[in-house]
């Protein structure tokens, strides 16, 4: 395991892959850790440099208290690219993740050589339920809202046939720092970047699962057409996070991507 304190925060990251490779880095979704990457990174990690890592209040990191905002995850991930050395790369975000990459991408497009944003949108849910959802898990913790958000997250043939997978992923979910997850749901409610995602300048994909619930095909199909040149791509079998339910996909559609943008 590996830690550097950002910004006062303790993060934990992993790096897998060829030193001098092309590096490709990995933000997960909100109530997750870097393992939703693992699949993937074991299809990519041959031909790439991989970052993945615990956004704060997620995993291993520190949760500090209070609200937390985009630009504090994008100062964090900057911050531990400087920490590493790492002066441009590809960044794939799922989610909040997706967040933190758009907005890294508008304050920090010479660094990067391509964007892959899956299951997100430049601006996701409204105050009331990010609201709702912070009280519920400060008041009733983490497993009051696990069985719920598990629908969201998964395909019902997912939830059918791979039960044990679930309840593994379920455990993650309820372990959960609540302060961490509420202070990035407050990130989530805060963040509206409909009117400046325009402005990326950088090559990018576009990816959603097909039946992803929390992020539905046509709120992704819209920021991926806000987006200036993006591709846009859907994913069968999928609910929020592909790269659990159809990692062969997600990496067969990153790695043409950046074989087409020359990152690899």
């Amino acid at each position: 395991m590996a830690f550097a304190r950002i910004n006062d925060v303790l993060l934990h990251y992993r790096l897998q892959g060829p030193v001098g490779a092309p590096v490709l880095a990995l933000s997960n979704s909100l109530g997750t850790d870097a393992r939703i990457w693992d699949a993937v990174i074991a299809l990519l990690e041959g031909r790439y440099r991989i970052l993945s890592y615990d956004k704060r209040g997620h995993g291993l990191s520190d949760a500090p208290g209070g609200d937390y905002t985009i630009d504090d995850h994008v100062d964090d991930l900057a911050g531990l690219f400087d920490h590493l050395g790492m002066d441009r790369l590809a960044l794939a975000g799922i989610s909040v993740g997706g967040l933190i990459g758009q907005s890294f991408a508008l304050r920090y497009p010479e660094r990067l050589a391509g964007l892959i944003l899956c299951d997100t949108a430049p601006k996701v849910g409204d105050d009331a339920m990010w609201n709702g959802r912070m009280e519920a898990v400060r008041r009733d913790g983490m497993a009051s809202i696990a069985g719920a958000v598990m629908v969201r997250w998964f395909t019902e043939a997912f939830r059918r046939d791979r039960a044990d997978e679930l309840a593994g992923w379920q455990n993650m979910f309820e372990r959960m720092p609540v302060q961490g997850y509420a202070g990035t749901c407050a990130a989530l409610r805060d963040a509206d970047l409909r009117d400046a995602i325009d402005a990326i300048a950088v090559p990018t994909l576009v990816v959603v699962g097909d039946q992803d619930l929390s992020t539905p095909v046509d709120l992704v199909r819209d920021a991926a057409a806000r987006i200036p040149g993006a591709h846009f791509e859907v994913i069968a079998g999928s609910g929020h996070i592909p790269s659990i339910e159809q990692p062969q996909a997600l990496a067969a559609l990153m790695t043409r991507f950046l074989s087409e943008v020359g990152h690899g």
